[in-house]
């Protein structure tokens, strides 16, 4: 016997205008900055109320595509969207899915590889002089609680520096999200305290060495070091992860 059909949920108007937008964002290659349609405007052009026109302009404002302005020149303008938006839903959505480390190196072993591979030859001058920065930074003697944390971060923000010089846009979002995720686990689990003495030292080592190699625009050299780096660092975070929390992503400290 044949079941009824369902009928789809009638879409809001609010949504509908929503949709459009975006898709006029792509057919008319709008670019950011470029204004969009007012309030009124839409209320004509989709015979909807004020308010269902202003919700619209309001869902893609909290989505981080457009800028509301005031004054003369005031409206909507289309903004680049940034990346921690995405990564941010991305992490809540994550943090109740049980995520461990192993789980985490498993993408990350073969992404920082490919990102790392990806900007030889692409480092400006200004990027080596961050990445040497990094590295004297996390070379310092660091007694204090609140120092060694910044060290930490600032290793992950190593990482950073190469993804935000990637030419691939999907590789660079993907690295600097699992190194998000990372660091959600350094601030919030305050995983930088316990025993990271070994740890600490192999990945600045590895960092100084992968830096020459860069510098070299020797490939193998960067491929071999960063796997062998990544192989490294989820061995010492399978052994840290035993020691914070067995789920260390779902548990948060929102003192710190």
């Amino acid at each position: 016997m044949l079941s009824r059909p369902l009928h789809r949920k009638r879409q809001k108007l609010s949504d509908v205008i929503v949709e459009s937008v975006k898709r006029s964002i792509v057919t008319d290659a709008l670019k950011p900055g470029d204004r969009l349609p007012t309030e009124r405007e839409l209320m004509e052009s989709f015979q909807c109320s004020k308010g269902s026109a202003r919700e619209a302009l309001k869902a893609l404002e909290v989505e981080g595509l457009v800028n509301t302005r005031t004054g003369p020149s005031g409206g909507a303008y289309l903004n680049q969207a940034g990346t921690e938006p995405a990564s941010r839903a991305l992490r809540n959505y994550l943090h109740f899915q049980h995520l461990d480390g192993e789980q985490v190196y498993q993408l990350r072993k073969v992404i920082e590889v490919e990102l790392a591979v990806s900007v030889i030859g692409r480092l400006s001058a200004e990027d080596y002089l961050a990445l040497q920065a990094n590295v004297d930074f996390c070379s310092a003697p660091e007694d204090s609680e609140a120092g060694q944390r910044e060290q930490r971060l600032a290793e992950l923000e190593f990482h950073n520096l190469l993804a935000r010089a990637c030419p691939n846009p999907l590789l660079s979002f993907m690295a600097q999200f699992l190194n998000d995720l990372l660091r959600d686990l350094v601030v919030l689990k305050k995983a930088y305290k316990p025993k990271r003495k070994q740890f600490d030292a192999a990945n600045l080592d590895y960092h100084k060495q992968l830096l020459i190699a860069l510098q070299a625009e020797d490939e193998a050299s960067v491929r071999n070091l960063m796997h062998e780096h990544m192989c490294d660092a989820e061995h010492h975070m399978t052994a840290l992860e035993g020691q914070v929390s067995p789920h260390f992503l779902l548990e948060f400290d929102h003192n710190h």
